[in-house]
């Protein structure tokens, strides 16, 4: 089975990068903010879907940055095959969901507000753009891309 994800890169006026921690499986990770490309389709409208899911923000899709050309294993299933594609993403209306300046959550109580609110473990952040690297970003993917990003 092939599992076909679609990121977003946002940057904000002064080019910080914005990316999500999130709570996956027990574990925490770094990511850029995307998801699941679901039966029916295209990689652009799951970009914009999965936008308006996870911080309810309307987007435009921009250019296309990367896809993997490699065989990726998932890392949450090795029987299933990863295949990630990333692209730019501006902001069509101002983004008002809270984005945190520190990784993942201050404490337990703030963990389980996010997910009784939410459902899920996640929060969104910026990144100085002088401060970001492949360092910043957990899965393998998301660090070639954060390579390239740092390359232009």
């Amino acid at each position: 089975m092939i599992n076909v994800r679609v990121y977003g890169i946002l940057m904000n006026d002064n080019k910080d990068v914005l990316v999500a921690d999130e709570l996956i499986k027990g574990k925490f990770y770094t990511k850029f903010p995307g998801g699941g490309l679901e039966f029916g389709e295209g990689t652009r409208d799951c970009l914009k879907r999965e936008f308006q899911e996870e911080m309810n923000l309307e987007v435009t899709i921009g250019e296309h940055l990367y896809t993997t050309d490699y065989y990726q294993p998932s890392a949450f299933n090795p029987a299933h095959q990863f295949l990630a594609i990333y692209y730019k993403v501006h902001p069509v209306e101002p983004v008002i969901l809270p984005v945190r300046t520190l990784p993942f959550f201050n404490d337990v109580a703030e963990l389980e507000d996010v997910f009784t609110r939410t459902g899920a473990i996640e929060a969104f952040r910026y990144i100085p753009f002088e401060q970001f690297s492949e360092e910043s970003v957990s899965l393998p993917t998301d660090k070639i891309l954060a390579k390239l990003l740092k390359a232009q």
